[in-house]
């Protein structure tokens, strides 16, 4: 089971070609790559994102490209002028709003990024195959970590299971009881109220069947102890971070019941310590993947 969030780096330097990748990832629902990669990168982000999504299946992934090119070859440079007078725009309103002296130059001009392009780079296809291996060794680097990470969530929430068994358990016992103090409590009121006067020892038995049924609680301790089950069956398995999202909004299902039908304090008590815990388990699910 993997974390969503986690960091990757991995790089290539050889033959005059620099290549760094950095990955960041948080939680998400789905799947959302955002991807900083050089102009001339462009053709390529397809390939990044395939290679991506082989590694992560959901989250929100950052991914960072730089480059650089020093082997020898013919000077061919291609001028942005878009970004050009972007730049030189910018300059004038600048000075104008200040009341500076727009010192701004063609040197300024030429270093300012993406003004000028090195048409020898502008296609680099030719690094698909580089690019996909430095993005996987990225995303394995990033797995690594998220692994780590996922593996401490899966034990403190294995943890928590046990605590909300436990608590499952305390109202498992204690709810045949409260039927049981209904009834005492019912007839002692009734002989306390009419004395030495006989009463329908069967309409108090149906009075007390009836409270029983409406405060039952058994299908919902066993739906819950199922979901423990469940929960326990999956959580180490990759990919599986939605599936488990859905079974907590069952368990929270179960517990709502179960407090709803309460009609004893100590149930009730159980019950909301069933929830607390129940609410950390989901807000620990969220960051799985």
């Amino acid at each position: 089971m993997f974390s969503m969030t986690g960091y990757g780096r991995a790089d290539y330097c050889e033959n005059g070609i620099s290549l760094v990748v950095e990955l960041k990832t948080v939680n998400n629902r789905n799947f959302d790559l955002n991807c900083k990669i050089p102009r001339a990168f462009i053709s390529l982000e397809d390939t990044i994102r395939k290679t991506v999504q082989e590694f992560v299946k959901r989250g929100r992934i950052d991914l960072f490209v730089n480059f650089s090119d020093t082997r020898e070859s013919s000077a061919n440079l291609e001028i942005n002028f878009d970004k050009a007078v972007g730049y030189f725009n910018a300059s004038k309103q600048l000075s104008e709003k200040f009341g500076l002296e727009n010192d701004f130059s063609v040197s300024m001009l030429m270093k300012s990024p993406d003004v000028i392009v090195d048409g020898a780079q502008a296609d680099l296809t030719e690094l698909k195959d580089v690019v996909r291996e430095v993005v996987k060794n990225a995303c394995l680097k990033l797995n690594e970590m998220r692994k780590v990470e996922g593996e401490k969530l899966v034990l403190d929430m294995l943890n928590r299971m046990q605590t909300i068994k436990g608590l499952a358990q305390n109202i498992a016992v204690r709810a045949p009881l409260v039927a049981k103090e209904y009834k005492d409590k019912l007839q002692a009121r009734i002989e306390e109220a009419l004395v030495d006067v006989k009463y329908d020892q069967a309409r108090l038995l149906n009075e007390v069947a009836f409270y029983t049924d409406k405060v039952n609680i058994d299908e919902e301790l066993t739906r819950l102890n199922s979901h423990i089950e469940q929960f326990c069956e999956i959580v180490r398995l990759d990919g599986m971070g939605k599936k488990l999202d859905f079974l907590m909004q069952e368990f929270n299902r179960e517990t709502n019941t179960i407090c709803s039908k309460s009609n004893d304090i100590e149930v009730t008590r159980f019950a909301l310590e069933l929830k607390n815990e129940i609410e950390k388990v989901r807000e620990q699910v969220q960051n799985l993947e």
